[in-house]
């Protein structure tokens, strides 16, 4: 990471984007600018980079996930061979203490000081093939499809207990709405076995996640598009801290004995798949359910034994990637 003599910051809203460079690593004279948020705002900031002597090479361009607001950026900058480091943004507010005061300059500012500081933990951000993006926006789609045709159903059916008549003027309207989020539901699952078929890579990674018993389809694609196809974690605790499966000590000195639990940070969406994958797992025959029924005649809250099958699962899921083989299941005896 030494290679770095320019830290460039960058906050991005909808519209435009702050952009604040420390040239030399002399943090006491930011030079600042403002962009368009689009393919020419882009340009115009390499240029401007490139007249204050930073290039791809000599420089480490920091930003927070904004989601869809900084697609552009990265994938443009990392055409122009830039190296992005692409954080979390409740990282940085941590990590810079104290603040007063804020607007897109600062935070520009602010996010240019975190990567100049820490600069030797850095994480290059590394873009995930088309294919994978392609995945995550279906699975989206699929996620808000789903949740909009559970509240229209949901509404019919609390409505029907206190007026029969407007249930069916509700019910015949919503017939065709339902009726089309179903086959656009439909194609979604047609298009991600499309996917999945096509590309090597993915067919053999979703294979050996679904290898693992009680792993479903939607939770071995939601893995590997959070994870950019097993590549952004270097051991399976980490991922499952990202889910959320992990238990921490709560303890302090003598007077504070608070029992070990998940922390609120983590990936809700990741921890919900998990969960339901766990709950399948303990059902069907096998080590797990044993597990299971063995920890709870011990008297173990079931809830802390079906998050130590989620964290169990998770680690089954990696060894099976790293190892480059589907998992073999045991039967319980």
């Amino acid at each position: 990471m030494n290679k770095f003599k320019h830290f460039l910051g960058i906050d991005v809203s909808k519209e435009f984007f702050d952009a604040v460079l420390i040239l030399e690593g002399k943090k006491e004279h930011p030079v600042h600018n403002q962009f368009i948020n689009n393919y020419k705002g882009i340009r115009a900031l390499v240029k401007w980079l490139r007249d204050m002597g930073a290039t791809g090479e000599n420089t480490l361009v920091c930003l927070e996930h904004t989601g869809m607001y900084g697609k552009l950026i990265i994938k443009y900058l990392i055409g122009f061979n830039f190296s992005l480091w692409v954080e979390m943004s409740l990282r940085i507010i941590k990590s810079i203490g104290i603040q007063r005061g804020k607007n897109d300059k600062i935070d520009a500012e602010r996010i240019a000081f975190y990567a100049l500081k820490n600069v030797e933990s850095a994480v290059i951000y590394r873009a995930p093939r088309q294919v994978v993006d392609k995945i995550r926006t279906l699975l989206s789609l699929r996620d808000k499809l789903t949740t909009n045709k559970l509240r229209l159903l949901q509404y019919d059916n609390e409505m029907v207990d206190f007026d029969k008549e407007l249930t069916k003027i509700s019910t015949k309207f919503n017939k065709n709405t339902l009726a089309g989020i179903k086959k656009d539901l439909l194609s979604i699952e047609k298009q991600l076995d499309k996917f999945i078929k096509e590309d090597e890579n993915l067919n053999k990674i979703f294979n050996q996640a679904t290898s693992v018993t009680g792993v479903g389809k939607i939770t071995a694609l939601y893995l590997i598009c959070f994870t950019n196809e097993f590549t952004m974690y270097s051991n399976p605790r980490q991922l499952a801290c990202y889910c959320g499966v992990v238990p921490f000590e709560y303890t302090s000195g003598k007077s504070v004995k608070g029992r070990s639990r998940v922390h609120f940070m983590a990936n809700k969406k990741l921890k919900k798949q998990l969960h339901m994958c766990a709950i399948s797992s303990i059902r069907a025959k096998g080590d797990l359910k044993d597990y299971f029924d063995r920890k709870v005649a011990e008297g173990k809250n079931k809830m802390l034994v079906i998050n130590n099958v989620r964290n169990k699962l998770v680690h089954r899921i990696c060894a099976c990637v790293k190892n480059n083989k589907n998992y073999e299941p045991r039967l319980a005896n």
